[in-house]
């Protein structure tokens, strides 16, 4: 029997670059990687389903799960994660000087079902009280663009929520930096960070915040999945583990990248120094020294659960699911001889 071929769109990650260049092959595939930034990837996958493997938002996976019969089926593996505290932004003018001062305030999203926006309103309502319904948003998209940008996965929103899409020819990152808007709540940096006096960060000390929750909470958010077409997956149920596996092999690539020393891999001069902080900040002491894990570890699992329920208080999840409804059964258990 020949390989079975398929197509994953995924960017060209350091803990996915060993199955891009060849180096990691999944065990019965023969895999076309398409190395694609995630706003292409997801738009084309969540619209169009052109992909059999691809990257995907951690929230639009779980919303499609809303439908009748979900296109999609996820593998434990997150190739992408990030503390988002360091993602909300301000206008300094606004008289914010506290996360409770956002209620009621102007608050822009480039798409209220955005992985990033979902953890930074939860987060903001555990840690600090802002009940996720009590500021104003406005969605639309963060830089100057001919076409609008709206959610790639429809809503049902509670009537509590007060949303709208701001005007053609506007902008999240200039209305912010106008006082059009009071805050922005991202995954990327407007253009205006850095350059306009008057837009800041909400934590100015985010790093420090960071680390402090993690250290309160053991959540490393987590942003992405690795989702497989159901139809691929009904008709080929081992891939399931082969991709698994295989990306369990490219994290390795990734890890022995980053300790290399005899010559630097990558253009950070005192890279040992941040990998030793990264360590003493999310490992245990005495633990395992991968910060960065795929599969179901009890951080994992803690992580999701608690986007899970994020996900359904915000009106998002038509019910908060189990960890375990999330992901291929055959991704998830193991074998010993």
């Amino acid at each position: 029997m020949g390989l079975l071929r398929l197509s994953l769109a995924c960017w060209d990650y350091d803990r996915a670059k060993a199955i891009e260049d060849g180096r990691v092959r999944p065990e019965g595939i023969e895999l076309v990687f398409l190395n694609l930034r995630v706003e292409e990837t997801f738009f084309r996958q969540l619209r169009y389903q052109e992909f059999d493997v691809s990257e995907m938002s951690l929230s639009s996976y779980v919303l499609t799960l809303n439908n009748h019969e979900p296109p999609f089926v996820a593998l434990p593996v997150f190739p992408s994660r990030m503390f988002r505290h360091q993602s909300i932004y301000v206008n300094l003018r606004a008289g914010i000087e506290s996360p409770a001062d956002l209620a009621g305030r102007r608050i822009g999203t480039p798409e209220f079902q955005m992985t990033a926006p979902v953890w930074q309103r939860g987060i903001l309502e555990d840690e600090y009280g802002l009940k996720y319904d009590a500021p104003q948003y406005f969605t639309g998209s963060i830089e100057p663009s001919e076409i609008e940008r709206k959610e790639k996965v429809p809503l049902k929103l509670a009537d509590s929520v007060k949303i709208s899409q701001i005007p053609k020819g506007k902008c999240l990152a200039q209305m912010l930096a106008d006082g059009e808007i009071d805050a922005l709540e991202s995954a990327t940096a407007p253009s205006t960070f850095g350059t306009h006096p008057d837009v800041g960060r909400l934590f100015p000390n985010a790093k420090e915040v960071e680390q402090d929750y993690f250290k309160r909470t053991g959540i490393f958010p987590i942003m992405h999945v690795i989702a497989i077409k159901r139809s691929v997956l009904n008709e080929h149920p081992w891939v399931a583990r082969s991709l698994t596996k295989a990306f369990a092999s490219a994290l390795e690539y990734a890890y022995d990248a980053i300790h290399e020393r005899g010559a630097l891999r990558y253009i950070l001069p005192w890279l040992q120094f941040h990998v030793e902080e990264t360590q003493a900040a999310l490992c245990a002491r005495g633990g395992d020294e991968r910060w960065w894990q795929d599969g179901l570890t009890p951080q994992n699992r803690r992580t999701l659960d608690k986007f899970l329920e994020y996900s359904f208080k915000q009106g998002l999840a038509k019910k908060k699911w189990q960890v375990e409804e999330l992901f291929a059964p055959g991704s998830l258990d193991g074998f010993v001889v």
